[in-house]
């Protein structure tokens, strides 16, 4: 076994750092989700967040990505904070099917006991995990390299206030894994995505999506005190399909790191606090007023309100 790894001190800090609690009867949590969902149909937010008509439908891609973000935060947990050798070792096969099987039963039971899936496709699915996870193994050192690198955290919790002006408003996030490079004194946040055979030019381009980890690069120096020049920040792409028949070697991965320069973070900035300026009144309760549609072939294809015309009837029919 190799020489245990001195933690350095500020990354001891951050892994000691203790979160308030938040007072729900005051304070409201607000997240990437909820903000990203008010972007793309302002009715939609204020139907599921501000008027209670909360669904959770369940899907096999959600149940895969949690199972596969989980599998891949264990494996490299213990590259960091035990061994590359000890990551190997780990029965990735055994240990995602675990994680797949409970997860789904967790989320069959949040579907109201009915099933949203079926064996052939589970299985396809488990199979595309799990040439994810060998392909991940099997490059390791390219993505994960040990030598400089701490883990800092998985799942790293962010809670902070995100606008001077209204103070029972907090942004809530979870960093998926948090890296420090002590040669460099630089961090690394990095996000993982599942995606059927990756991103495009266009979907690299959506300022949406590039918008959580912008505002995860803002708010992790916020409550940390570390210089957001320290920081880097990157998509981790995990690819559950590769064109086979390519007679190139085809990643699995998609590594991409979107500009979080000073123009990025003020505009993410602007996002941020208008949003919150358009729903919230500034003792924290929502604004009553009406928000208005944005109907789209895709978002309403898959919106949970798209059947109840009591609540919304401005879909766009596929």
């Amino acid at each position: 076994m190799g020489k245990k790894k001195k933690i350095p001190q500020i990354v001891k800090q951050i892994k000691n750092h203790t979160l308030k609690e938040i007072n729900y009867a005051f304070e409201k949590a607000i997240s990437y989700s909820q903000m990203s969902m008010f972007l793309s149909c302002p009715h939609k937010w204020a139907l599921q967040y501000r008027d209670g008509y909360y669904t959770s439908e369940q899907s096999i891609h959600m149940t895969f990505g949690t199972a596969l973000h989980e599998a891949l935060q264990h494996y490299i947990t213990t590259i960091y904070e035990v061994s590359g050798a000890a990551a190997d070792r780990i029965n990735l096969e055994e240990y995602f099917e675990e994680r797949f099987r409970e997860t789904y039963l967790k989320d069959y039971k949040s579907n109201k006991n009915v099933h949203f899936s079926n064996s052939f496709e589970m299985r396809e699915f488990f199979e595309d995990g799990l040439a994810i996870l060998n392909f991940v193994k099997k490059k390791r050192g390219g993505y994960f390299g040990r030598k400089g690198w701490h883990l800092v955290g998985c799942e790293l919790p962010i809670l902070l206030n995100p606008h001077p002006e209204f103070k029972n408003i907090l942004y809530k996030g979870y960093l998926d894994v948090v890296l420090y490079n002590e040669t460099y004194n630089e961090f690394k946040i990095i996000d993982i995505k599942t995606s059927g055979k990756g991103w495009d030019d266009k979907t690299k381009k959506d300022e949406t999506k590039q918008l959580q980890l912008i505002l995860y690069k803002k708010f992790f120096s916020k409550q940390f005190g570390i210089p957001e020049e320290n920081i880097d920040i990157q998509f981790f792409i995990v690819k559950r399909k590769i064109w086979e028949e390519s007679p190139y070697p085809i990643s699995r991965i998609q590594e991409f790191t979107p500009a979080s320069g000073k123009v990025k973070m003020n505009k993410a900035t602007n996002t941020i606090n208008s949003f919150i300026e358009e729903v919230f009144n500034h003792d924290g309760s929502y604004k009553t007023k009406a928000f208005t549609p944005n109907p789209d072939k895709w978002g309403c294809k898959f919106c949970p309100f798209k059947d109840k015309k009591e609540l919304c009837n401005a879909g766009v029919s596929s």
